[in-house]
C-alpha cells in the first residue's frame, strides 16, 4: 500500500463507510484518488467485493498501533541563550506548562506511557519525571561534543512503532494517535531558510541546496516497525563512524537526496520548535524564562528595559566561553558569559587589569562592560568580521607584526602566566582522575625538564596574550580598510612574548614546517638556532598545558576531539625536536 492507500483505510476503519463522496471529505483526498485507493484496496485484500473490511485490514490496522516514545533531550540548546545558561530547553515554560510536560500529557491522551527520555546535559533536572510520568531515563555522557544522532542512538533499538520526540516543540493540538498507518516526518507549511527539506508534489521530503529555503523541519517524526530495521542500522552505522559526531538524527533518514519517509505537512500556528530566546518571546511574551540575569546587567548597563533587547542569537561556542548577540538602541553587542567550569581557569580580576593596560593602544575595542567578578563582558560587535587563515602567508604576515608591535610595547601588569605551573594546576583540577594517556607521567618529566633549559636561556619579561591563536586575530573594515584587532586576552600575564608564537602554532595545529616558517615570519628571517629551540621548548610546554586543559574540561563533559589529541602529540614530539637541536648547538 502506498500513503493514499493508507489513509483511505484508515478512514474507513475510523469512520464507518457509507460513500465515497464521505470518504473523500473525511480523507481529505478527491473523489477521483479516493477511487482509485478502494479499487486498490480490493485488489490487495483489504476490501471485500462489497467493500467491507476484512480480517487483513483489521490485521493491518492492529500492527500499526504506537508502542513507545523517544524523546531527545540531551543537548545543551545552544541557541536559547542565554535561557540555556540554566535551564534545558524541555523545560522552557509556554503559557506556565514546561514543554516536556505536555508531550508527556498528548502521550498519555494518546494511550502512549512507554516513554524514554535520553538526557545529558543537566541530567539531575529531569529525574523527577520518573516519579510524575513513569518516564525512564538514558545518559548520554557525550552531550557536550556530540549531536543528536549520537544521542538516539542509545535508544536506537527501541524504535519501532515508535514517535521521534525533539523536546523543544510545542504542538497547539495533540499530534499523537492511537493509531499510525505508515512512517512520517513532521515539517510546517511556513517557509524557512535554514530547512534542508522541501515537500515535492509527490509529498516526498527531498534536499535542497543550502540555504534555497524549504519546508521548516519540526522535527517530530514517526518510525513504523516496518521501517525500523533500516533506520536502526543506518543510525548505528553513522555513530559507530565517528564521522557524524556533529550530525542531525535526520541524517540516517536520507536515501538518495530524500527521505526514506513522506512528510506530514502540519500548520505553522499548530507545531513549532522553539530554537531561540526570540522564538519563546513571541509564542509567550511572559514566560518565566524570558527572564534572565544577563539580560538583567545588559538592560542595566544601557539604561534600557529587558524588552529593549532584541535580536538574540548565538554565535559559535567557544572553548572558555559561551557568547550571544544583541542588539540594543538599534546597535549590535556582544556578551560574553563563562562557560563550564572556566572559574577554576580564569581569575576574572586579572583580566580586567590586562584591559586596563591595553586600554586606547589599538590592540582591541575596549570593553563596553566588564565584571571583574564573575567575567561577564558586553563588547561592540564588529561588522564583517573574519578570522586569521593559518595558511595564507599575507594574513600569517599581518598578525605576526601585530604580535611583535603588541610585544614590543612592553606593557607591564602585576601578575604572570607561569607556564609550568599551570601544566601542574590544570592536572591538580582533574582531582584523583588519572590521564587518559598511559605514558602522561613520562611525557610529563620529558617536558619539564625543558624549564631548566629555558630558564638558562636569554628572553624577553612583559605582558604576554598567551591565547594568539588564529581565532582571536579579527580582520575587519572601519570604514578606511581593513584594520586588524587581537581579542579574547583572558589568559594574558607577564611571560616570555616568545610563548605566543608557539601558541599559535599548536592552534593552528601546524606540523614542523609551518612552525619553522611561522617562527620566520615573526622574525623577519632573523631568527637564531637558540631562540628556535627555545620556542620548541614553548610548543611542548604549550602542548601538554592545553593536553592537560582538555583533559580537565573532558571531566566536565567537554569535548574538543582531534584537539586535544594533537595537543599531547605536540608535548611529546617538540620536546623530541628542542632536544635535538639544542644538542645540535652544544
Amino acid at each position: 500500500m502506498n500513503k493514499q492507500d493508507r489513509d483511505v483505510l484508515r478512514t474507513i476503519l475510523e469512520h464507518k463507510y457509507v460513500n465515497q463522496r464521505i470518504l473523500s471529505e473525511k480523507s481529505g483526498y478527491s473523489l477521483g484518488a479516493v477511487n482509485k485507493s478502494m479499487k486498490a484496496l480490493v485488489y490487495e485484500g483489504y476490501l471485500d467485493e462489497d467493500q467491507q473490511l476484512t480480517e487483513k485490514a483489521r490485521k493491518e490496522y492492529d500492527s500499526c498501533v504506537p508502542k513507545n516514545a523517544i524523546i531527545l533531550a540531551a543537548g545543551f540548546g545552544m541557541r536559547m541563550v542565554p535561557i540555556n545558561l540554566a535551564t534545558p530547553k524541555a523545560f522552557l515554560e509556554v503559557n506556565g506548562e514546561p514543554l516536556i510536560e505536555r508531550v508527556i500529557g498528548q502521550l498519555h491522551d494518546a494511550g502512549i506511557y512507554d516513554i524514554t527520555v535520553v538526557v545529558g546535559f543537566m541530567k539531575e533536572t529531569f529525574d523527577y519525571l520518573i516519579d510524575a510520568y513513569g518516564v525512564e531515563l538514558v545518559f548520554n555522557k557525550e552531550y557536550a561534543g556530540k549531536n543528536n544522532l549520537h544521542t538516539l542512538s542509545l535508544a536506537a533499538d527501541r524504535i519501532g512503532n515508535t514517535y521521534i520526540i525533539p523536546s523543544d516543540i510545542r504542538c497547539e493540538s495533540n499530534p499523537f494517535s492511537g493509531h499510525e498507518m505508515y512512517s512520517w516526518y513532521m515539517v510546517s507549511d511556513s517557509a524557512d531558510e535554514d530547512s534542508e527539506v522541501r515537500v515535492n508534489r509527490k509529498g516526498e521530503l527531498v534536499k535542497v541546496p543550502e540555504r534555497s529555503g524549504g519546508n521548516a523541519m519540526i522535527g517530530l517524526s514517526y518510525i513504523s516497525r516496518e521501517d525500523a530495521g533500516t533506520l536502526i542500522n543506518s543510525i548505528k552505522e553513522a555513530d559507530a563512524s565517528g564521522a557524524h559526531d556533529d550530525d542531525f538524527w535526520e541524517f540516517a533518514l536520507y536515501r538518495g537526496g530524500k527521505m526514506m519517509i513522506p512528510a506530514r505537512v502540519v500548520s505553522a500556528s499548530d507545531a513549532v520548535e522553539i530554537n531561540t530566546y526570540e522564538q519563546l518571546r513571541e509564542l509567550d511574551g511572559e514566560s518565566n524564562h524570558l527572564k534572565s540575569k544577563e539580560l538583567d546587567v545588559i538592560a542595566g548597563v544601557f539604561g534600557v528595559t529587558p524588552d529593549d533587547i532584541t535580536d538574540i542569537s548565538v554565535l559559535k561556542k567557544g572553548m572558555t566561553n559561551r557568547s550571544f548577540l544583541f542588539s540594543v538602541n538599534g546597535e549590535k553587542y556582544i556578551m560574553r558569559v563563562p562557560g563550564e567550569g572556566s572559574d577554576q581557569l580564569v581569575n576574572r580580576a586579572q583580566e580586567a587589569a590586562v584591559f586596563r593596560a591595553i586600554s586606547g593602544r589599538g590592540l582591541c575595542d575596549d570593553p563596553v562592560y566588564i565584571n571583574p567578578e564573575n567575567g561577564y563582558k558586553i563588547t561592540r560587535y564588529l561588522e564583517g568580521v573574519r578570522n586569521c587563515d593559518p595558511f595564507d602567508t599575507g594574513d600569517l604576515a599581518r598578525c605576526m607584526k601585530k604580535l611583535k608591535d603588541f610585544h614590543a610595547m612592553h606593557l607591564e601588569v602585576e601578575h604572570s602566566f607561569d607556564l609550568f605551573g599551570h601544566i601542574e594546576y590544570y592536572e591538580e583540577l582533574r582531582g584523583n582522575s588519572p590521564s587518559m594517556y598511559k605514558d602522561y607521567q613520562k611525557t610529563k618529566a620529558n617536558v619539564m625538564g625543558l624549564k631548566e633549559i629555558i630558564d638558562g636561556m636569554e628572553k624577553d619579561f612583559c605582558l604576554t596574550h598567551i591565547d594568539a591563536v588564529p581565532d582571536n586575530f579579527l580582520f575587519y573594515d572601519d570604514g578606511n580598510g581593513e584594520n586588524l584587532q587581537l581579542t579574547d586576552w583572558e589568559y594574558a600575564g607577564m611571560e616570555d612574548p616568545h610563548v605566543d608564537i608557539a601558541m599559535f602554532a599548536i592552534y593552528a595545529m601546524y606540523d614542523r614546517e609551518c612552525v619553522d616558517r611561522l617562527i620566520d615570519i615573526y622574525f623577519e628571517g632573523g631568527c637564531d638556532r637558540a631562540v628556535r629551540a627555545k620556542i620548541y621548548c614553548y610548543v611542548a610546554a604549550c602542548g601538554l598545558l592545553w593536553s592537560n586543559w582538555c583533559e580537565y574540561k573532558h571531566n566536565l563533559g567537554v569535548e574538543f576531539g582531534e584537539y586535544s589529541l594533537k595537543q599531547y602529540r605536540y608535548a611529546k614530539d617538540y620536546c623530541r625536536y628542542a632536544k635535538e637541536l639544542i644538542a645540535e648547538l652544544n
